[in-house]
């Protein structure tokens, strides 16, 4: 799918396995979102800018790079608080927002009860975070609340992907790639991926 990235490195797919097992507890599960996201971070980031400045090691001047841009990281409530860890470890000096959306469980739809964004958000490069795209309707919902905030470069990022999901957010915000570990098979009627993670949220947690 365009505007869809799928990250296949070996080790981001060894430590998805060991999230989708159900036997895997909350501890274990906190642990590898976060070393998951962290590994993903590298692809997603891979075409960011650099400006050039000069420094002074131990024995000369040189000119060398740093990131051109500030970044910001939003990350959607409850389970996105998983992935904020794995980022931070990387790139310390990001801004950190957060969007609450819960779905109603009977339409689906995301509802809005929260949202603190960094003031400076416009003139930052945005990575939303979202362990899980189902139906798309909460990353849509967030994009849309960045974009109306003057967010102007935004990336989502997610472990696992649904077909719906990923055709849902490429047809309202065209302009926003999707990074993931795994595009999987489809949504139950309940709108829960399959295979999926399970709640990702509970067993971060361990709420269930």
């Amino acid at each position: 799918m365009n505007g869809l990235i799928i990250i296949q490195h070996p080790l981001i797919q060894h430590k998805l396995t060991h999230l989708r097992d159900r036997k895997t507890d909350h501890m274990v599960f906190r642990r590898l979102t976060k070393e998951l996201t962290g590994f993903m971070l590298y692809e997603v980031m891979k075409d960011y800018p650099l400006k050039d400045i000069t420094i002074e090691t131990p024995l000369i001047k040189c000119q060398s790079h740093v990131l051109a841009r500030e970044i910001s990281i939003i990350l959607i409530l409850r389970a996105g608080l998983g992935m904020v860890d794995g980022l931070l470890d990387l790139v310390p000096s990001a801004r950190v927002g957060h969007i609450g959306l819960y779905r109603n469980e009977e339409t689906l739809e995301p509802i809005e009860y929260y949202m603190k964004l960094p003031n400076s958000i416009a003139n930052t490069d945005v990575i939303l975070v979202d362990p899980m795209l189902a139906t798309g309707g909460s990353a849509a919902k967030a994009i849309e609340l960045l974009k109306k905030s003057g967010a102007q470069s935004i990336k989502f990022v997610c472990m696992v992907a649904a077909p719906e999901g990923v055709q849902n957010l490429r047809k309202q915000h065209p302009d926003v790639s999707i990074y993931t570990a795994a595009l999987d098979e489809k949504l139950n009627e309940q709108g829960y991926i399959l295979p999926g993670l399970g709640d990702a949220g509970d067993r971060l947690f361990g709420t269930k």
